[in-house]
């Protein structure tokens, strides 16, 4: 038998790739007779189970049938192959395509594969797998133990220098997205963050890191990072930067509401950049910062209090939520009650936009939860070893996470709020008045 080779993209022109990067993939090219024995079994009982798979999800369905008795739900040819790695190696296979032809489609079903998930792909390349090791927390020096588990035994020929040379052409490219141009974007709604990040090469002076990090809605409905930024602490200045660069590379149109904390370097910028955008503070934090002016054994009953404000159907009930807590506690923690009382517009700003959408700017969760691995990185390696890392990494974790970014809820809705149509406690004013 013939060794075989992995077929593997083409480099662009002018690309240069790093030659012990050539030489460990060059690792993974050659095949033995046995790895392709073992690889072709492999290959054929997970086609089978897939195979079998669809067959059994469309003698489920056999008595969906049509006026002249024709089934509805049927097999209709296959998806394009794809390659998936396992340990045995690259597996090319093909999934069944099923279609419903049921006349209505709310009532038509829809075929999923538990053995092959629509989200699980081919690394095209091992680049493509070791920044996602980095970012689960593995060290430098464990990617070989790591990869071999994945990929088999040859990749313990895995050096510290190949990882570190592909931390460098990350730099590149965050460099390059940086610059990218923004003309024609829109985003309806942004979100806004500061992750704090500790520096390990650094002088005493840089060894603590802010990152700005801005999230923003599409006009249909999409999630995107807009741009991260090393900023100095959360200032003005530094959020300032960030927003005259958007412009500056065409983003004219003001977003319609920003959803952050109460850090006030970022109003402060907003109001000078976009200052007909509204604001919406984060209820997540606020909560937070008015617990902690209050004792621990009173801070479970003001918690459900709080929730009674942002969770009520309507602005009215909301205000009246938020009149009976500052009854009940303000001559007691009169400090928690000025934290929660000098935002009280800026937090019931949600009620003017659609209810379908109150979820997503209630609070700064989709900044919150995608970056929450950038902390797990830093304590497992007690802090990236230059700032210029740590954006790199920022970017790559947000490319990994954005194909999991949930779309608006109603996101048709959006289209209403760009028109500027007028919504009341979540509610399209023109349905009212019908």
């Amino acid at each position: 038998m013939d060794q075989s080779r992995t077929d593997r993209p083409a480099v662009p022109v002018g690309e240069q790739l790093d030659p012990e990067v050539v030489s460990f993939r060059a690792q993974f090219d050659q095949k033995s007779p046995l790895d392709e024995l073992v690889r072709e079994g492999a290959r054929r009982m997970l086609q089978s189970a897939i195979d079998a798979e669809v067959e059994a999800f469309i003698a489920k369905h056999e008595d969906r049938r049509d006026e002249s008795g024709k089934r509805l739900v049927v097999r209709n040819g296959s998806l394009p192959e794809r390659e998936i790695l396992t340990g045995a190696g690259a597996i090319p296979l093909k999934q069944g395509r099923v279609r419903d032809n049921t006349p209505d489609p709310e009532k038509r079903v829809t075929f999923t594969s538990n053995v092959l998930p629509a989200y699980l792909r081919k690394t095209q390349a091992i680049e493509e797998l070791i920044p996602w090791l980095y970012l689960k927390g593995v060290s430098t020096g464990d990617f070989a133990e790591a990869l071999q588990s994945l990929v088999g035994e040859r990749a313990a020929g895995l050096s510290a220098n190949v990882v570190v040379r592909l931390k460098d052409q990350w730099c590149v490219e965050y460099e390059q997205w940086s610059k990218r141009d923004l003309s024609g974007k829109r985003y309806v709604y942004i979100w806004a963050d500061g992750i704090h990040a500790k520096v390990r090469l650094e002088d005493d002076a840089n060894k603590k890191q802010c990152l700005l990090v801005l999230m923003g809605a599409t006009a249909d409905g999409q999630k995107e990072l807009i741009a991260v930024l090393d900023g100095y602490r959360e200032s003005e200045q530094s959020w300032s930067e960030l927003l005259l660069d958007l412009k500056q590379r065409g983003l004219a149109t003001a977003p319609k509401v920003a959803v952050g904390d109460g850090a006030l370097g970022f109003w402060a910028a907003l109001r000078k950049v976009f200052p007909e955008t509204r604001e919406q503070r984060c209820w997540v934090h606020k909560t937070a910062n008015v617990l902690n002016n209050m004792p621990r054994s009173v801070q479970p009953k003001a918690k459900g209090d709080l929730h009674e404000i942002w969770q009520a159907a309507t602005k009215a009930n909301a205000e009246k939520a938020f009149n009976e807590f500052m009854e009940k506690y303000e001559a007691k923690y009169p400090k928690a009650c000025e934290c929660l009382k000098k935002d009280r517009e800026v937090l019931l700003t949600f009620y003017d936009f659609p209810a379908e959408h109150w979820g997503h700017l209630r609070t700064s969760n989709p900044i919150e939860s995608t970056f929450a691995t950038i902390r797990l990185r830093h304590r497992k390696t007690k802090g990236s070893g230059t700032r210029r890392a740590s954006l790199a990494m920022m970017f790559k974790l947000a490319q990994s996470a954005s194909r999991r970014w949930r779309r608006l809820n109603c996101h048709e809705k959006i289209a209403l709020v760009i028109e500027g149509r007028s919504f009341k406690d979540g509610i399209l004013q023109d349905e009212i008045a019908a």
